[in-house]
């Protein structure tokens, strides 16, 4: 009898990373390399196609947008990230499973979505775990500001959804406090049906910590016009909190992770 060929399944601290490592003549390319000069990304000849985008901003090594690009064929997907290495892991996964619905690029979360998405074409936004930054001189770096979040209103579709996540409960309680104002925001207890053991590498590292995870998704407010949009970005107040002084170590360890993989 034949032996059944095994296949070449990864695995991230124990959990399967989506998708079959093939054989090298199916691999494809999926690093965007190289950026407009001025203007938006075009897309459609980007993907040769128009279909529903799916887009991460901050994608890390790329587990949650890999495992969407495996089982969502009929849409594209975008993974950006600021740091090198990372998209690095990214784009060899993608490429090693024949992906051709997905790209990644290296650029700043604000960026991406500010200037390179065009106008309502994002059928989802993910954000999971932006970074923190725990020195206070550094929290007007964060991410998650009025600003970002009117920018990611005015590129999604109708009816767009954001997905947002973070172990980080100053964080969260910030978010809490501003996303209503762009989006119709529901908190999501328990984890998310697809991925019971986490979407992202750092959900994996803090659930086998035993720490809190602060999930939610909400739809686009329809009824924002621009001036709505830009009245919010100068009234709500900017992410000034004070982060948890036990989440530094999980950043280091996670940054160290990084190098090594």
């Amino acid at each position: 009898m034949q032996e059944r060929k095994r296949r070449k399944i990864e695995r991230e601290f124990g959990v399967p990373i989506a998708g079959e490592i093939l054989e090298p003549e199916f691999w494809t390319q999926t690093a965007l390399k190289k950026l407009p000069n001025q203007g938006t990304l075009d897309l459609n000849e980007l993907f040769g196609r128009t279909a529903p985008l799916i887009v991460d901003v901050g994608c890390g090594n790329g587990r949650f947008i890999l495992g969407s690009s495996v089982w969502r064929e009929s849409h594209d997907h975008l993974g950006a990230d600021i740091l090198p290495v990372v998209i690095r892991y990214a784009t060899r996964r993608g490429n090693q499973r024949g992906l051709k619905n997905l790209r990644f690029l290296v650029t700043d979360g604000l960026n991406f979505v500010e200037k390179l998405l065009p106008t309502g074409s994002v059928t989802e936004l993910h954000c999971y775990h932006p970074q923190p930054y725990h020195d206070p001189e550094k929290s007007l770096e964060r991410l998650l500001t009025p600003r970002f979040l009117a920018a990611v209103h005015r590129v999604l579709v109708h009816d767009g959804q954001i997905f947002l996540q973070t172990d980080s409960k100053a964080y969260w309680d910030y978010i809490k406090s501003i996303v209503s104002n762009f989006f119709s925001f529901n908190e999501r207890i328990g984890c998310w049906p697809d991925a019971p053991r986490g979407r992202t590498r750092r959900e994996i590292l803090s659930l086998k910590r035993g720490m809190n995870i602060y999930r939610g998704h909400g739809t686009r407010l329809n009824n924002l016009t621009e001036n709505d949009l830009q009245k919010l970005e100068s009234d709500l107040p900017m992410p000034l909190f004070t982060t948890e002084s036990y989440l530094q170590k999980l950043d280091y360890e996670e940054s160290q992770s990084n190098e090594k993989e």
